[in-house]
C-alpha cells in the first residue's frame, strides 16, 4: 500500500480560481439534518418550531425513512402566532412539558428554529435556557436554527452541533481525549474508525455528536480534532474556542481520502508511517478492490457538480482520483478553503470550481458542457432527466453511510447506478 495522499501547498490552493455568483438558489432546508442527527442521538429529540409545512417536510423526508416512535415532531406556528396575537412561549412550554410526559426517555430536547420563527422574531434561545432550568437535570433543552433562509440543507448538522459544544461537559482532572472527530457519522463507520485509531495507538478518540447524551465527549485546551464533514465551519469555530485545534486532512471518502484522514492523524501525534501502515494496509485495499469495478463504468466520463450539500468539492476529488472521472464544474454552496485545501489541490487542472449560485447561468453551463453525469438537487434533478441528461440526487450522498474504507464501494455505486440505469434502459 501507497501513502499517496499529499497536502497541496497553500500558495497551489488559493491560486485556484473561483467563480463567484450570486442569484436565484435551488438548494434545500436545513431542517432535513433532523433525519440523520435523530437517528445518532439515540435519546435526543427535535422539537421544529414552524409551519405546517415545516411539519409536511420533516414528515416527507424523514418518515419513510423511520420505523419506530420518531423523536421529531412540529410545534406549529399558525396565524394567530404570526399576528402576534397570541402567548407564543406559554404555549411552547405547554407543548414541551406535555412532550416530556409522554416522552420519559428523552434526554436531550432541541429547539429547532424554522423560517417562520426566525421571521416572528421568537427567541428559541432564551425559551431554551428557560426550559432547561425547568427539566435540569433530567433534561437538557438547546436550540439551533434550520432556516432555510440564506443556507443549505447541511447546515442544520453544523447549527446543531455548535450548539453542542458550548454545554459540552467540562474536562476532569483536566483531561480531554486527545483527539476528537466532529462530523455525524454512521454507527458503522465510527466503530470501524474507532478500530482503525487503536490500531493506530489512538485508543481515546472522542466523536460528536456522540451517541447518547450522557456520552458527549468533554472539549478543551490541547485537545486535536479532524473534520469528518466539509460544512462544519460554526462547529469548528466554537471547537477552537473551547481551545481544541484543527488537524488539516482530506475528507474520509474513498481509500486514498480515507488514508489520508488517518495519516494526517498519525503525523499530528507522531505514529510513525510503519504503525499507520499496519492499521490502515487491510482497509485500503479491500477499498481499492471495492472500486475497481465503478472505476472500469466510469473511468473518462464527464461529471458536473450543482452546488447543494457542501459535499461537492471533497466528492469530485473522489470520482477524478478514485474512479478517473473528469469534473467540469464543481458548484458548492460556501466554500472554506481552510478545511478543504486539501481537496481542492487534488482536482485536476482545469476544472471550474463556484462558489454560490446563479441557477439559470449554471443551467446554461451544464447544457452547454453536456456532463454524462449531473449531479444536483431534487429541484433539478428532474427537469435535467426530462432534456435528457443522468442525474444522481445529492442528498442521497448525504443520507447513505459513505465514510471510509468499507463504505468506499457504496460510494462509487451511487455514482455508478444511474449511469448503469441510463445503459440498461437505453436512452
Amino acid at each position: 500500500m501507497n501513502l499517496p495522499f499529499r497536502a497541496p501547498s497553500s500558495a497551489s490552493c488559493n491560486d485556484i480560481p473561483v467563480l463567484r455568483e450570486r442569484g436565484q438558489r435551488e438548494v434545500f432546508c436545513g431542517l432535513t439534518g433532523i433525519v440523520w442527527l435523530h437517528r445518532k442521538i439515540q435519546d435526543a429529540f427535535f422539537l421544529v418550531v414552524g409551519s405546517r409545512t415545516c411539519a409536511h417536510l420533516i414528515q416527507s423526508a424523514a418518515g419513510v425513512m423511520i420505523f419506530a416512535e420518531p423523536r421529531f415532531a412540529t410545534a406549529i406556528i399558525d396565524e394567530r402566532d404570526l399576528a402576534g396575537l397570541s402567548e407564543i412561549d406559554a404555549e411552547l412550554d405547554r407543548v414541551v412539558n406535555r412532550l416530556l410526559e409522554r416522552r420519559p426517555d428523552i434526554k436531550m430536547l432541541f429547539l429547532v428554529g424554522s423560517c417562520p420563527s426566525e421571521v416572528i422574531k421568537l427567541d428559541l434561545k432564551r425559551a431554551a435556557s428557560r426550559l432547561s432550568q425547568i427539566h435540569s437535570p433530567k433534561v437538557r433543552v438547546l436550540n439551533y436554527s434550520g432556516s432555510g433562509i440564506e443556507t443549505t440543507f447541511t447546515q442544520g448538522e453544523d447549527a446543531c452541533l455548535a450548539a453542542l459544544v458550548p454545554f459540552s461537559p467540562l474536562p476532569a482532572n483536566g483531561y480531554v481525549p486527545p483527539l476528537l472527530v466532529a462530523g455525524a457519522l454512521s454507527d458503522v463507520a465510527e466503530d470501524q474508525f474507532r478500530r482503525i485509531f487503536a490500531e493506530m495507538g489512538l485508543p481515546d478518540v472522542a466523536f460528536l455528536p456522540a451517541r447518547t447524551a450522557a456520552a458527549m465527549p468533554a472539549i478543551g485546551p490541547g485537545q486535536k480534532y479532524l473534520l469528518a464533514q466539509p460544512f462544519l465551519n460554526d462547529t469548528a469555530r466554537a471547537l477552537e474556542e473551547r481551545g481544541a485545534t484543527h488537524i488539516p486532512a482530506p475528507f474520509p471518502l474513498g481509500a486514498e481520502g480515507t488514508t489520508g484522514w488517518f495519516k494526517a492523524a498519525a503525523d499530528a501525534f507522531n505514529i510513525p508511517e510503519s504503525k499507520l501502515r499496519a492499521a490502515t494496509e487491510a482497509g485500503h485495499i479491500r477499498a481499492k478492490l471495492a472500486l475497481e469495478p465503478h472505476r472500469e463504468m466510469l473511468a473518462g466520463k464527464r461529471i458536473f457538480f450543482f452546488p447543494d450539500s457542501q459535499l461537492e468539492i471533497p466528492l469530485a476529488r473522489f470520482v477524478s482520483q478514485e474512479l478517473g472521472m473528469e469534473p467540469i464544474e464543481v458548484g458548492t454552496p460556501y466554500l472554506q478553503r481552510q478545511h478543504l485545501a486539501q481537496e481542492i489541490g487534488q482536482l485536476p487542472a482545469g476544472t471550474v470550481v463556484s462558489e454560490g449560485q446563479d441557477v439559470e447561468k449554471q443551467l446554461d453551463r451544464c447544457r452547454e458542457a453536456k456532463p454524462d453525469l449531473v449531479v444536483c438537487g431534487l429541484g433539478l434533478a428532474n427537469p435535467l432527466e426530462a432534456e435528457g441528461f443522468t442525474t444522481k440526487w445529492s442528498i442521497e450522498l448525504v443520507f447513505t453511510p459513505i465514510h471510509g474504507y468499507e463504505q468506499a464501494g457504496d460510494l462509487a455505486r451511487l455514482f455508478s447506478r444511474p449511469m448503469d440505469r441510463r445503459t440498461r434502459l437505453g436512452v
